[in-house]
């Protein structure tokens, strides 16, 4: 009996490396999962260089990024991508720029979340992620009209998970210190009634896991990873 064919996903990567490596892994582990013997994922990767866009999104200048992304996507799509995946949960603030470029579907990383809280039946749940992420509404109101309440951190400690996000985890530094200050964090707000944590953005995953909390966590890149090779085997 012939093997299921796949699909071929194009992924935008790079934002940042460590985590993109992460999504290479997990996706190919799913495939191999599901097909077994010698199989792995069909996938095109573009991985942009991060440093400049790290510093427009200091700046703010989405539009500039979008265009960048978009740029990508069409690159992909050129390449034979037949959807694609966003490897970052704060550069999916662009999706519609490359959804437009390319019309090709897009697995978005906040509805994924949404269905693997909502299989386990949570309504109340902690988001933590970039600045961008925890507080505007690109992200949090797809969350919102999914049905789940969201809880973020206090102001001084949304800045501190911000900076460990852009100064330690983007460069590959992984501080048993960050790990016990975002434990904390997630204490706080379990304290608030959240009854899981959505790690938000796609490198937290690289220093919390289900240890480190005393609530259900849920890693955006392992359930997009997941989402990803649904799409590779469906059709």
């Amino acid at each position: 009996m012939a093997a299921k064919k796949q699909r071929t996903l194009g992924i935008i990567g790079g934002m940042s490396w460590e985590s993109t490596e992460s999504y290479y892994r997990l996706i190919n582990e799913g495939i191999k999962a599901e097909l077994g013997n010698l199989h792995s994922a069909d996938l095109l990767i573009h991985s942009v260089d991060f440093a400049p866009i790290g510093e427009l999104q200091a700046q703010g200048a989405w539009d500039e990024m979008g265009a960048i992304l978009a740029n990508s996507g069409k690159r992909l799509q050129a390449a034979g991508a037949q959807g694609l995946l966003i490897a970052t949960n704060t550069m999916h603030k662009v999706i519609d720029d490359v959804q437009a470029a390319t019309n090709l579907p897009i697995i978005h990383i906040a509805d994924a979340t949404a269905k693997a809280i909502q299989a386990q039946g949570l309504t109340k749940i902690a988001l933590l992620g970039t600045q961008f992420t925890m507080t505007q509404d690109f992200y949090k109101q797809r969350l919102i009209d999914a049905g789940l309440q969201v809880l973020i951190p206090e102001n001084d400690a949304r800045a501190e998970v911000h900076r460990i996000i852009y100064d330690e985890l983007c460069q590959g530094q992984f501080l048993d210190s960050s790990r016990h200050y975002y434990s904390q964090v997630i204490k706080d707000l379990a304290n608030k009634g959240a009854e899981g944590v959505i790690l938000g953005c796609t490198e937290i995953g690289l220093l919390i896991q289900q240890a480190d909390s005393p609530i259900a966590v849920f890693d955006t890149t392992a359930i997009h990873a997941a989402a990803a090779v649904d799409f590779l085997l469906s059709h």
